[in-house]
């Protein structure tokens, strides 16, 4: 072939390869911008619907029944527990920390992490559950709580109360002349990779 038809070739080729190369880049630049939010990427807990609303006063020492339902959009494969559960702190109240419905969820995760540190029991229910990526899973629960007087030693009224669903490992434990209780321990947001939701009620 002579250097003429060379340069035909090459001339017809140049546009060729900058558009691919253009679509590499434009590809490349769509992965970094298009990572989805962590919201995307864990495993999450949504209220879809609760017969109490947020910042409801609960009347201490009477049993209040909740009726609660939530959906597990899950991001892994996980088994485990879910829970919803009235929860009393000596030490947080509703200025300390962002839980409510709508809040950001990775903040209000590790809000919800340090509450279930600090917080006692007041009521909950439980169900075994297992999910993999894409499952979005239903979960109703119905229990009573009740605010208590008191958080801890101190006979102080409760700072916060708050209705809380979160996931945790659990263990069945047998109790003589009693129902079965499950001993449920959450699991760590960042470690576990899940967003739990919670409201915060008035003590």
């Amino acid at each position: 072939m002579d250097a003429t038809g060379l340069s035909l070739i090459r001339a017809r080729l140049r546009p060729a390869a900058a558009t691919l190369l253009l679509g590499m880049v434009a590809w490349s630049a769509g992965g970094c911008l298009g990572t989805p939010k962590i919201e995307d990427r864990w495993t999450r807990v949504d209220f879809v619907a609760s017969n109490v609303q947020p910042g409801q006063g609960l009347p201490t020492g009477v049993a209040t029944p909740f009726a609660v339902s939530a959906n597990v959009t899950y991001r892994t494969i996980l088994t485990g527990y879910a829970v919803a559960e009235l929860r009393a702190s000596s030490t947080i109240s509703a200025a300390d920390v962002n839980v409510e419905p709508n809040a950001e969820r990775v903040p209000m995760a590790y809000d919800i992490d340090r509450l279930l540190q600090n917080s006692v029991t007041a009521g909950r229910a439980t169900r075994a559950v297992t999910g993999w990526d894409h499952l979005i899973q239903r979960i109703d629960f119905n229990f009573d709580g009740v605010a208590p007087a008191s958080a801890d030693t101190s006979g102080n009224p409760p700072r916060g109360l708050f209705l809380l669903c979160y996931l945790g490992s659990g263990v069945r434990v047998e109790r003589q002349g009693l129902p079965d209780t499950i001993l449920v321990t959450p699991f760590p947001s960042t470690q576990y990779q899940v967003l739990p939701v919670g409201m915060e009620l008035s003590p």
